[in-house]
């Protein structure tokens, strides 16, 4: 494909973003480049996921458009279209509740993305494949990014019947079959994901959702740690917030329990703040990174104790690494693979994640021990700088992105 002389190059737009450029510099100003990539208009698709996602936002599209491409994110957050850090945001407009989301927003999706008229389209959200057919008709390039293992995901959902888990599930996966194995590439969020995608789809790679080096960085020195642990991310039963709640009421120490995200369910939201547990939490409701990063620097460790869920026992949990990325040990489920992470690299305490008296016996371990908390932190620090990385992972996908 020749380079549009009228455009800015992908190469240039790099350069003017590296820079620190607030904008996407107009023809006028720069030169084509015979170096740019062939396919340079990317547009990542999202109907269910926040604008500033970090896994869609802050670390793929970001690091597209630090590359050369030309990067439009399509949301449905009826918070208007902006530029922000090198990439379009356009917004689809936003629909109330799951049915109108999956038959109305993904229409209004669809619409955007047609409008863009890009290289190669991005997807986020499984209720989008129908949306990757349609464009690979049209003979667009179409990746699908699965985040989660979704047929697996089904079956644990508590609102379904067990036959309804069934049949839904065996459903989705003929249809996830069909779909992407005509799809131009998958990419997928674990490698036991991406196994699974390999039978399917050839061209298919994981990316991990790792930490990005220095962003949840502590500088609070040890000593000056509080007595706290904290959760973050999104709060729900499966999630093993009962379990944490219950916990605080069996505290032997001073612990405080932080908890950062939003209740799923409200009904467990109300029952659990009339527990006695509930007065060892502390409730901070969304932070932004930020806010992430203060809590994290003040806690002596951080608690992913999911439940033992056929969609999680695989999972790798990017709260678990931004524990360690931010130096504190990991307090995890003892499902095999987060023990082989967490135990064999010295970097944290796996418990069974029903049971509080255990929970609460390894946020005491830690607070009464400061030392051993700190060189479990240390240690998991140095697995982040050294092996699960966003670098390391960013590198996969611009490899991936050059393969097509």
């Amino acid at each position: 494909m020749k380079t549009d002389m009228r455009k800015p190059s992908c190469a240039q737009r790099e350069t003017a973003f590296r820079q620190g450029s607030a904008r996407v510099l107009p023809a006028h100003e720069l030169q084509a480049s015979p170096g740019s990539p062939s396919l340079c208009r990317v547009a990542h698709l999202t109907s269910a996921h926040p604008r500033r996602d970090p896994r869609i936002f802050i670390k793929q599209c970001r690091t597209l458009a630090a590359h050369g491409y030309t990067v439009t994110l399509v949301v449905a957050d009826d918070k208007g279209d902006e530029f922000n850090d090198g990439v379009h945001v356009v917004d689809a407009g936003r629909s109330h509740g799951r049915l109108k989301r999956i038959f109305m927003t993904t229409r209004r999706v669809l619409d955007k993305a047609l409008a863009l008229d890009a290289d190669v389209y991005h997807l986020h959200d499984p209720e989008l494949i129908p949306i990757g057919l349609t464009l690979k008709r049209r003979g667009k390039r179409v990746i699908f990014d699965s985040h989660e293992d979704v047929p697996r995901q089904i079956l644990s959902k508590p609102y379904l019947g067990a036959m309804s888990r069934r049949v839904l599930s065996t459903a989705f996966t003929r249809f996830e079959r069909f779909a992407c194995a005509r799809f131009d590439g998958i990419v997928a969020a674990t490698p036991f994901i991406r196994d699974i995608f390999l039978d399917i789809n050839a061209n298919t790679i994981d990316v991990n959702n790792f930490p990005m080096l220095g962003e949840l960085e502590s500088s609070v020195p040890w000593d000056d740690k509080q007595a706290a642990v904290c959760y973050v991310g999104s709060i729900a039963a499966a999630r093993g917030v009962r379990e944490l709640v219950h916990a605080g009421a069996l505290l032997g120490s001073a612990a405080r329990i932080d908890l950062v995200g939003a209740f799923s369910e409200t009904a467990v939201e109300a029952e659990l703040k009339a527990h006695a547990g509930w007065a060892r939490v502390r409730q901070h409701g969304f932070l932004d990174r930020a806010g992430v990063r203060e809590v994290m620097s003040h806690s002596v460790a951080g608690l992913v104790t999911l439940h033992p869920l056929p969609n999680y026992l695989d999972s790798l949990p990017t709260k678990m690494f931004e524990y360690m990325a931010a130096g504190i040990p990991v307090i995890a489920s003892n499902f095999p693979l987060w023990r082989d992470i967490v135990e064999q690299n010295g970097c944290g305490l796996c418990v069974d994640p029903s049971s509080p008296q255990a929970i609460a016996a390894a946020i005491d371990h830690l607070v009464a021990r400061p030392e051993v908390a700190s060189a479990m932190g240390e240690r998991g620090r140095r697995m982040i700088l050294e092996k699960y990385n966003w670098d390391v992972e960013a590198n996969r996908l611009t490899d991936f992105y050059g393969g097509l």
